[in-house]
């Protein structure tokens, strides 16, 4: 495995998890990737589950394999994660499970920041879901989340937050830590693999 500069800029994918029709999510990745990208001590990249067609079957086909070649290597190239998700049903969504559930090794010892929009809970049930799936993966996520209750009531229509103090300071201490524990793992994967 190659090392990097400890100063070298995490490579982050920003995962958009919602693909229904009329979805928010744009509007809070938006926001989200405005302020991750304004950071020198991160590279971004974005996996957005709308943009795949990923099949629900669990064996790896011909099928699959297309698919899987264009979002893969995003996955498996990033140090840390930030996962975007809506809350349907008290849970996260069917698509945003199924692009989890297609790969593996490529979560193992990375960091997961968790931004998650809805109704009342802001999204905050499917956060707790997303913790026992990627604690099976081996990935760590982190204590902090971003979170925003009645979303469509908290941006205007040009996609800006009415109110931007609580959830910019939020984001701020988010990407902190998602900087260092990336850099951490990062570090402890290229002395030793993760799994050796």
């Amino acid at each position: 495995m190659k090392t990097r500069s400890a100063s070298a800029p995490l490579n982050v994918t920003v995962v958009v998890g919602s693909n229904r029709h009329g979805r928010f999510g744009p509007v809070v990745a938006d926001w989200l990737l405005d302020r991750a990208r304004s950071r020198g001590d991160l590279a971004v990249q974005v996996v957005d589950v709308a943009e795949t067609d990923l099949p629900t079957t669990f064996a790896r086909s011909d099928e699959a394999a297309g698919v899987l070649k264009s979002v893969s290597p995003k996955l498996a190239e990033a140090d840390a994660f930030i996962v975007l998700t809506p809350e349907y049903n008290h849970s996260y969504p069917a698509g945003l499970k199924n692009l989890v559930d297609w790969h593996y090794a490529e979560w193992q010892a990375k960091p997961v920041a968790l931004v998650s929009y809805g109704g009342v809970s802001g999204g905050l049930r499917a956060v707790e879901h997303l913790r026992q799936v990627f604690a099976e993966l081996h990935a760590v996520t982190l204590r902090d989340t971003v979170s925003f209750h009645n979303a469509g009531a908290s941006f205007d229509d040009e996609g800006r937050l009415l109110e931007p103090s609580a959830p910019d300071a939020a984001a701020k201490t988010m990407l902190d830590q998602l900087v260092w524990w990336g850099l951490a793992l990062r570090e402890a994967r290229e002395r030793r693999p993760y799994g050796s």
